[in-house]
């Protein structure tokens, strides 16, 4: 079954007079459980793709079923329901609030869901222990390396048990090291937890990893 499809997604930007099409006549479905790598070119719309998938962006023209719900061109309110209850982002930079421990971090927005603070917190104690930071709750960003806080982001991501994970360069600015033990983190809580996953990346090791790899070139996806 699938969780996402989507079909014919159009999606352009607007520069000065000229207008400059990114995702043309986008084709792309994924089942549930499965894990899709995307790579492409810097500029090529992969970001942008990510996006509007996740309700950050909007598209021109396109139909987006996840679930079987069609969420181009729902409005903003709607949206902001979709992307608390459905998704679970992880970008290049964590984003973590840095007045906020690691705990709490990935307590609020499950909290923020409506969940029962106890509860909660139970989560989110739960996932920093998933990703191996059980000890390091109390901690601030600032106190933590890198890896570390990208290892937070990614409990923050899970912690609502989303339907769909999406993924942006999520080791991007970890060295190579911290690198594959995130990546070796995400790859195995998301098998053992049967998530669907959609990551873009310019890493070619990391592109073998998935169930499935395309490529975005000239606005349209291609299996690999």
């Amino acid at each position: 079954m699938n969780l996402v499809e989507i079909h014919h997604l159009q999606k352009s930007f607007l520069s000065g007079s000229e207008i400059l099409p990114v995702l043309q006549d986008l084709d792309f479905c994924l089942e549930e459980g499965k894990t899709a790598l995307i790579t492409g070119e810097s500029g090529s719309g992969k970001s942008t793709f990510l996006s509007i998938l996740g309700g950050l962006d909007n598209c021109e023209a396109g139909q987006i079923l996840v679930e079987g719900r069609d969420i181009a061109g729902l409005g903003e309110e709607k949206l902001s329901v979709y992307r608390r209850d459905k998704i679970g982002f992880i970008f290049q930079f964590h984003h973590l609030m840095k007045d906020f421990t690691a705990l709490e971090n990935v307590f609020l927005p499950l909290y923020m869901t409506g969940e029962k603070k106890k509860r909660a917190l139970e989560r989110a104690e739960h996932w920093l222990g998933e990703v191996g930071l059980s000890d390091r709750k109390n901690h601030f960003p600032a106190q933590l390396s890198g890896g570390e806080r990208q290892r937070v982001a990614v409990a923050r991501a899970l912690v609502k048990d989303p339907a769909l994970i999406l993924a942006d360069e999520p080791t991007g600015n970890l060295d190579e090291g911290n690198s594959r033990q995130v990546e070796d983190l995400l790859f195995s809580l998301v098998r053992e937890k049967q998530k669907t996953l959609v990551l873009v990346t310019h890493d070619p090791f990391l592109s073998r990893r998935g169930d499935r790899h395309l490529h975005l070139e000239r606005g349209r996806l291609t299996e690999q």
